[in-house]
């Protein structure tokens, strides 16, 4: 039988979000927990050192903690960090950041800028994945309670953008009550910067039925429909198209992406992130520029205005297309798209040529396996976008073993409400 603690104070946030307290010489961990709080928990996991907890009752509340705008956000997984308010939520995120890269990768305080605050707190998501679960009768959509494939149902989310919330009611007023959504584990949903919503509907089985059910919404009100049945080569279109547009730069370069492709999910948030690019990269006009994990062209393009040519490789062939398609409608000409993957790319073919400049923009795992490629290529400047802090310092201590300083890192805030974090890492070749 689990234990239960308290009353513990809270004396800081750990990464990944959760309140940190301590008791029998352990660190506990307490999910929802914030700095100031009093509580009882109770124990779900007990190492040695540390311990994981729940919050069991809030007895005393710290003088920063708020109600949380959602009403299901003690339930929904989706957000950490509702109960904080915003400067708090960005301070927080600063300081884990910076303790997370001294201690693991050894980079001096001064060296870490102030982060970037998101420009909205709420309703910035412009991508969306939303689980759903057929249950007498009723067709739930949401996100996962914490730890579980539970769906805590909603009809409107806090941090999702307004017009994906009234596609998603759309959406359930069709499929509720029909046989059909005993079928849909997942429905994901994209805005684009002209407000075009496109919506891929998760199907097991029954596509058909579901087409014919849903086609005459997405015809009466204007977004674009796919259905999907297994991997992204499954995709199906029912109606609309499946390029969505964002911006970046300027003047603006108006980027598509596909369905299935990759895009930043705060497409304002992502405009500073892509400024912060440009001005770090510090491109004369002379340079050649590599551009990994490169998507649809989201850096590659902009980058490519100010080099004298950038090669971007990405082994998704769909975004591949669209990144050559990007370049054409924006008279970009000096940019060549390579379908293969980003690991090995530097040990053969154009690869092999010298690159002044090398901008990485792995998934959460991060570019470990590059590194080895980079120390033998040596170009004088690498610039590593990074959605994880951890995998972050596990390379950037790699590369700063093999010759290369550090010049400076920036938190982003691109996910408001959640513990997430994402950065921005120059580094030079050490002379």
């Amino acid at each position: 039988m689990s234990r239960t603690l308290g009353p513990l104070q809270i004396d800081s946030l750990a990464y990944g979000g959760k309140g940190v307290a301590r008791a029998d010489g352990k660190v506990i961990f307490v999910a929802g927990g914030v700095p100031g709080d009093r509580v009882i928990c109770r124990l779900s996991r007990e190492k040695k050192r540390f311990a994981e907890a729940e919050l069991v009752e809030l007895v005393e509340a710290s003088a920063i903690r708020r109600r949380p705008p959602c009403p299901v956000a003690d339930q929904c997984g989706g957000c950490q960090w509702q109960q904080l308010p915003y400067p708090e939520q960005c301070r927080w995120k600063e300081l884990t950041f910076a303790d997370l890269l001294l201690r693991q990768a050894g980079v001096p305080r001064e060296l870490i800028l102030p982060i970037m605050p998101a420009p909205g707190e709420w309703n910035y998501r412009s991508r969306v994945q939303f689980k759903c679960f057929h249950y007498q009768g009723r067709f739930l959509t949401g996100f996962y309670r914490p730890n579980s494939h539970f769906v805590v149902d909603i009809d409107n989310c806090p941090v999702v953008a307004n017009e994906l919330n009234r596609v998603l009611v759309q959406l359930k007023s069709v499929l509720s009550g029909s046989p059909s959504a005993a079928v849909v584990p997942q429905i994901d949903m994209a805005l684009g910067a002209d407000q075009q919503v496109r919506v891929v509907i998760h199907a097991l089985s029954g596509q058909q039925d579901i087409k014919e059910l849903c086609r005459p919404l997405a015809e009466q009100n204007g977004f674009s429909l796919f259905l999907q049945s297994g991997r992204k080569e499954t995709l199906q279109p029912v109606f609309g198209s499946s390029g969505l547009p964002i911006e970046v730069d300027e003047p603006p370069l108006r980027l598509e992406y596909g369905a299935g492709g990759f895009a930043q999910i705060n497409l304002q948030q992502n405009r500073c992130l892509v400024d912060a690019v440009i001005e770090s990269a510090r491109l004369s006009g002379t340079e050649q520029v590599l551009d990994l994990f490169c998507g649809m062209g989201n850096f590659s393009l902009p980058l490519a205005r100010r080099a004298a040519h950038v090669v971007a490789v990405e082994e998704y062939p769909l975004s591949i297309d669209y990144g050559k398609k990007n370049a054409k409608a924006n008279g970009i000409r000096n940019v060549t798209f390579l379908c293969q993957a980003s690991e090995g790319f530097l040990c053969t073919g154009k690869g092999t040529r010298h690159f002044d400049l090398v901008l990485l923009d792995p998934p959460r795992s991060g570019a470990y396996a590059i590194m080895p490629e980079l120390l033998r290529h040596r170009p004088q400047r690498i610039i590593y976008i990074s959605c994880d802090p951890a995998t972050l310092a596990r390379d950037l201590k790699f590369l700063l073993h093999g010759g290369y300083r550090l010049v400076s890192t920036r938190p982003f805030d691109m996910f408001p409400q959640t513990y997430h974090i994402e950065s921005l890492t120059v580094l030079e070749l050490d002379s």
